[in-house]
């Protein structure tokens, strides 16, 4: 069986290195080849990247628009490649605003059959892109529990599979003790921040972050800081952080024990400030409470900003039916509110905890691993493809 994969960032590559393993799982005696582009996870599951992943990941309209002309040739590059491999399908995971683009002219050169992981938040904003979809994807694999209806209403296959944040790994009572020793924190309480895994992000946000800490820290001297670093970002991260007015261990993403650094930090940390994205699923796994800041640029801030037809942006707060995660986002992404919200938090956490652990309870937690369900799904609809069923 030949499989094409395509993501672009580093949430989309734990997507798809869980898929691939799902795949191996209820095909042990099949051999399975692996083409497309992705990250270190996937690469760890046996794909080869056609190019860096961090080449396209890219988010913003702005971002998108300066980098347009490189981020059109590898749309390009990776459909030819698709048509060239004619694989049994290609599966497409999040980043729609490039992987879209690469399955739209894979079907107009193709019959080959298409799966995009990840639904667009139609929910959200721009609900027409459901109907725009079903030109050329055929099959669409949810995460939330609430998203097949609106793929369902324009005609395309979609499957609930959850996530597999609630099947990864969480830091055990001695691994966070160990963390907090290992690093001088002691019984202190502890800050996670995390200003997220593109340049972009980090570049807008770091500094806004880094004032918050320091207004947090008014109030609690004591407070530890840690600023967990995605690989991609790595550098950028450490000198950002570097030219903060308060001092703060940063956890390089590169280095050979990163996730187990990062997954210890997460269970040892009272608190988080984040980015917003899939970040919250995973302090909402490691049970660590947070608060969401995010910004954009100017152009950004005012196309979504006509378009968002939700109160909120982060994913516990959409899953749990709460809003007991405070967010700040765009103009009101401002230190000193996110600084009170995060002293307010450090107060009183229950609320917020409880629906995190609903959250995890709705994506799956303690069933069949999201993987493993996305890969049913993948190979569910293989078989029941026309160009299958046709004698």
């Amino acid at each position: 069986m030949r499989i094409f994969l395509v993501a672009g960032e580093p949430s989309g590559d734990r997507l798809g290195a869980a898929l691939m393993a799902g795949l191996r799982t209820l095909l042990p005696d099949t051999e399975i080849r692996f083409e497309g582009v992705g990250g270190p996870l996937m690469e760890a599951q046996g794909l080869q990247s056609l190019f860096p992943m961090s080449d396209i990941s890219v988010m913003g309209v702005s971002e998108i628009l300066s980098q347009y002309r490189a981020l059109k040739a590898r749309v390009v590059q990776t459909a030819e490649a698709v048509v060239a491999a004619r694989p049994d399908v290609l599966i497409t995971i999040d980043l729609p605003e490039f992987c879209l683009r690469v399955a739209k002219i894979v079907k107009s050169k193709s019959s080959i059959r298409t799966v995009h992981y990840v639904a667009p938040t139609v929910w959200a904003w721009r609900p027409g892109r459901a109907r725009k979809m079903a030109r050329h994807i055929d099959h669409v694999l949810a995460l939330l529990p609430f998203e097949p209806p609106y793929m369902e209403a324009e005609g395309i296959r979609c499957d609930f599979v959850g996530h597999p944040v609630v099947t990864e790994p969480v830091a055990d009572a001695e691994t966070r003790d160990a963390f907090r020793a290992r690093h001088g924190f002691g019984d202190r309480p502890l800050l996670l921040v995390l200003p997220g895994s593109r340049k972009s992000e980090v570049t807008r946000l770091g500094d806004i972050f880094g004032e918050t800490v320091r207004l947090v820290r008014q109030r609690h001297p004591r407070i530890g800081v840690v600023v967990p670093a995605a690989p991609s970002v790595a550098g950028l991260v450490t000198e950002i952080v570097g030219n903060w007015p308060e001092p703060a261990l940063v956890l390089d993403g590169g280095a050979p024990d990163a996730l187990a650094e990062k997954r210890a930090a997460f269970g040892a940390a009272d608190l988080a400030l984040a980015a917003s994205g899939t970040v919250s699923l995973e302090l909402a796994a490691a049970d660590t409470p947070m608060v969401i800041g995010y910004d954009m640029s100017w152009l950004s801030r005012q196309i979504i900003g006509r378009m968002v037809q939700v109160d909120t942006v982060t994913l516990v707060n959409l899953v749990s039916e709460t809003r007991s995660v405070p967010e700040y986002i765009g103009p009101n992404c401002q230190p000193d509110s996110m600084a009170g919200a995060l002293l307010d938090l450090l107060k009183d956490p229950e609320r917020q905890k409880a629906a995190m652990r609903l959250t995890m309870e709705r994506l799956g937690r303690g069933g069949t691993p999201p993987g493993q369900r996305a890969a049913q799904a993948v190979l569910d609809g293989i078989a029941q493809s026309p160009d299958r069923a046709a004698p």
